[in-house]
């Protein structure tokens, strides 16, 4: 196939490193000149990791969203979330054809109706859209033309708004592993990044900023205390999905089917053991500093649009409400100016039926 794949961060990358490999015609977008730069001298992607060894070569590099997406089959959206909004009305004033998918690489919790609410909001018609629950990989950029692929999911949950059948269909070509389940609720709260940063980013907070993130987030930061406060957390993510009809394995389960904790791991309830030791964790650094995604992604579009479905739910998440309360006053800012509101993701006022109603499949 033809695919944009817009965002030139980590995710972006491994995805131009992974879809190039299978043989597919990639174009790679991104929105900083300086960021494309080194890629461009390149001629493409250094990857080292779980894809191998080499150099990724797409067949266009560039910063013009509309020479990146012409006569493209699919859009894959590999940008942090609090960029959907951004890219869904970047996409709809580029001229994204009604027709084609969109496939959100991930969408998190929200993505596929902040997206699809955003883009509806500029008069053209929402194309399909799917979303991955987190990111296929874990990778880093380690150097400004490439990317080190330390993990690539094995089980991937990915669902489609209602008529989003093809773009969950072409995301499922495009990525193996893909597990299409019921509707975008599912896939919302099967986001594990909701439940795995939130606690540490919080409880580290001091260490972070006396440190710049000297210090490794899924081991020396995953102390007892922290690992408590995920579970119950956890718990209550568990909670909201059953009151939607959902059955989702726990995290540590989850994390298994992802690849992000060992498959021989038996003692599913024992968060700290079983994070600490995930290869593909050992070495992820803590975040450098209070700005970091952990803070600024998975509390205004990760926790925030988690109380909006427990409030439509109507069940009670006390854990998770005072993570997002701390982390308001810890990084001292509001995360629902610009963060992912029932009003941004289009289902204010809704009850859980209508809700319900709203994404089902069609």
């Amino acid at each position: 196939m033809k695919v944009a794949v817009l965002g030139a961060g980590a995710g972006g990358a491994a995805s131009v490193a992974e879809l190039v490999l299978a043989g597919h015609s990639v174009h790679f977008w991104g929105r900083s000149a300086e960021t494309l730069e080194p890629h461009l001298k390149l001629g493409g992607v250094a990857f080292d990791g779980k894809l191998g060894e080499g150099i990724a070569k797409p067949v266009l590099i560039t910063t013009d969203l509309k020479s990146a997406i012409a006569g493209a089959d699919v859009a894959v959206v590999a940008l942090p979330t609090f960029s959907h909004a951004a890219i869904a009305n970047a996409l709809a004033k580029a001229g994204w054809p009604s027709s084609r998918p969109v496939v959100l690489n991930p969408g998190h919790t929200g993505g596929a109706l902040e997206f699809a609410e955003t883009y509806s909001r500029t008069g053209r018609a929402v194309p399909p859209v799917a979303e991955f629950s987190t990111l296929t990989y874990v990778a880093r950029k380690y150097r400004p033309d490439g990317v080190s692929i330390s993990g690539r999911a094995k089980q991937l949950k990915a669902a489609a708004l209602k008529g989003g059948a093809q773009a969950l269909e072409v995301a499922a070509k495009l990525y193996a592993g893909v597990t299409p389940v019921a509707d975008v609720i599912a896939s919302d709260l099967s986001n594990v990044n909701m439940v795995l940063h939130p606690p540490g980013a919080v409880l580290a907070a001091a260490w972070v900023e006396a440190t710049g993130g000297d210090f490794t987030f899924y081991v020396d930061a995953m102390t007892p205390g922290v690992a408590r406060v995920m579970r119950q957390l956890d718990d209550e993510r568990l909670a909201v999905a059953r009151a939607f009809g959902h059955q989702l394995p726990n995290l540590i389960e989850e994390m298994k089917l992802l690849g992000t904790v060992e498959a021989d791991v038996v003692d599913v309830t024992d968060y700290r053991a079983a994070i600490a030791g995930g290869e593909a964790n050992r070495r992820i650094r803590g975040p450098d500093s209070l700005a970091s995604r952990y803070y600024k992604e998975d509390f205004g579009h990760g926790l925030l649009p988690f109380l909006e479905f427990a409030r439509i739910a109507d069940v009670d998440v006390p854990v998770a409400a005072s993570l997002y309360r701390l982390a308001q006053t810890v990084v001292g800012t509001d995360y629902r100016i610009g963060g992912r509101t029932a009003e941004a993701m289009g289902i204010s006022g809704m009850s859980r039926d209508q809700l319900i109603e709203k994404v089902r499949a069609s």
